[in-house]
């Protein structure tokens, strides 16, 4: 096949069912004609020569609560809708995330690709690029052709992962062979990724072997999924999925790497020494390595968390410290407009007494009230109006929009120095790779909110039964892949 038309679609937010956060239609990111190839600057690589990209719709967003029912049928209307005025397709990159919840519905990546292949056909070959926190249920990794996803947490390959998605398309339909068999098993094992990050054992070596495997002839790609633990679906766990046209080695490959999930199921700890945010702060007063980091896990933005949970906040202005100006630190951040507004109204340099977060997410805690003085105003792409309130040697972050804090810039364009500070107190997981070089030290602090790291208490019931860790003496399931 020298020339081909390929679409590109999908809907991508990991979303917290844990979480009281709605995702909306401003909280996504829809792309649209040329706005949408952007996205992707591989396509214009010497393999894709001779293929057009047709984009159809690509929405993403920040990780969230559930998606609203109306947004989401909204989006996946207009991508069928584009399907059906797009001509003649030859293959299509769908590009999701894997753990999208919609309010009442179940499995919305299934549903969602169900429709798509219903609009494109059967002889349309859809290959799938997903984030390794995602599930595969057997309804997905049905409706498409292809699947796979990152090896990485954190997500350096991410980018890579999608362009291995959309070459084995533009391979597979040049070479004529059709779609390959799929061996797909789940394991029931559903851990966060705080303890299953790559840059530690056991996954760095499971994920290490996935990578020799996809290079097996016979093997087209092999992928694991750690499945996302903070939604309450059936789907949630994690999962194997081998492609290939040697069917007898496909399946072997997919037992193994299932095997070897299921045996390190206990092995798995957290990426960084963990403590209550207490433990962590004390030990990072006593430490004099500079800066300390602290993971403020438990509303983490970019697994799902409000973003809005005020209970770290609320304890760091109980340290005297911190308060007294003995030691200084950062909080990164807390969304909340109308905090923000208020600061914008007193001005930089000026007084401030505000109610702070707790507003959408009050479970731990609700507004906290924070005195202190306006440090800086700024503007972000993602965070919109951004003020930063002193309160002695604690510089409280806060943001009229949902935003991660991953890089030094974002710190730096508010005037603050996160190299220079004692302490950094971070919404988030393990760190990103900027934060990872910066850290001194680091400790992850078990907080709670939507993403708590602590999944026993969290309160699942909709999983499927026995699953590890919820029952931990389980007996060790029948790890028979099943070719789809």
């Amino acid at each position: 096949m020298d020339f081909m038309r390929i679409g590109i679609a999908g809907i991508a937010i990991e979303s917290s069912t844990f979480s009281p956060h709605r995702a909306g239609l401003d909280d996504f990111d829809v792309r649209r004609g040329e706005d949408l190839l952007k996205r992707y600057d591989f396509l214009a690589k010497e393999w894709a020569e001779g293929v057009e990209w047709v984009p159809l719709l690509h929405a993403r967003s920040l990780p969230g609560g559930a998606v609203i029912a109306e947004v989401y049928d909204a989006l996946s209307a207009e991508i069928i809708e584009r399907i059906g005025t797009a001509g003649e397709l030859d293959g299509l990159f769908f590009d999701i995330h894997g753990a999208m919840s919609v309010v009442g519905r179940q499995d919305a990546e299934a549903d969602l690709a169900t429709r798509v292949r219903a609009a494109l056909g059967p002889d349309v070959m859809i290959s799938t690029s997903m984030d390794l926190h995602g599930n595969v249920s057997r309804e997905l990794g049905s409706a498409v052709d292809l699947i796979t996803c990152y090896r990485m947490a954190p997500h350096e390959d991410a980018m890579e992962s999608r362009e291995r998605t959309a070459r084995n398309l533009v391979e597979r339909l040049r070479s004529g062979l059709g779609t390959p068999k799929k061996a797909w098993i789940q394991v029931p094992v559903l851990l966060p990724g705080e303890k299953t990050s790559t840059r530690i054992e056991p996954a760095a070596s499971i994920y290490q072997r996935v990578g020799e495997i996809a290079d097996e002839p016979g093997v087209l790609d092999a992928a694991v999924w750690v499945g996302y633990a903070w939604a309450d679906e059936p789907r949630c766990q994690a999962a194997v999925v081998v492609m290939g046209d040697d069917e007898a080695l496909i399946t072997e490959r997919a037992t193994e790497l299932a095997q070897a999930y299921w045996d390190a199921r206990s092995d798995f700890e957290f990426v960084a020494p963990t403590g209550t945010l207490h433990e962590c702060v004390a030990a990072g007063l006593k430490s004099t390595a500079r800066p300390f980091l602290i993971s403020d896990s438990g509303d983490n933005p970019t697994a799902g968390g409000a973003g809005d949970v005020s209970w770290t906040l609320r304890e760091l202005l109980s340290v005297e410290e911190l308060i007294g100006g003995q030691a200084t630190a950062i909080h990164a951040s807390i969304t909340d407009p109308d905090a923000v507004a208020a600061c914008v109204a007193a001005g930089v340099g000026n007084p401030i007494s505000v109610a702070a977060g707790g507003k959408v997410d009050s479970g731990p805690a609700g507004p906290v009230e924070v005195t202190g003085t306006v440090f800086s105003l700024s503007e972000d792409p993602v965070g919109g109006t951004v003020a930063v309130i002193q309160i002695g040697g604690l510089h409280a972050i806060l943001t009229s929009r949902r935003k991660p804090y991953h890089h030094l810039a974002d710190f730096t364009l508010l005037g603050l120095d996160p190299a220079a500070t004692d302490l950094v107190i971070v919404k988030i997981g393990y760190l990103e790779p900027e934060l990872y070089t910066l850290a001194a030290d680091w400790l992850l602090a078990l907080t709670p909110g939507g993403v708590d790291q602590d999944l026993l208490r969290l309160g699942h019931h909709a999983v499927i039964r026995p699953l590890y860790p919820f029952d931990p003496h389980m007996a060790a399931p029948a790890l028979t892949p099943e070719l789809i």
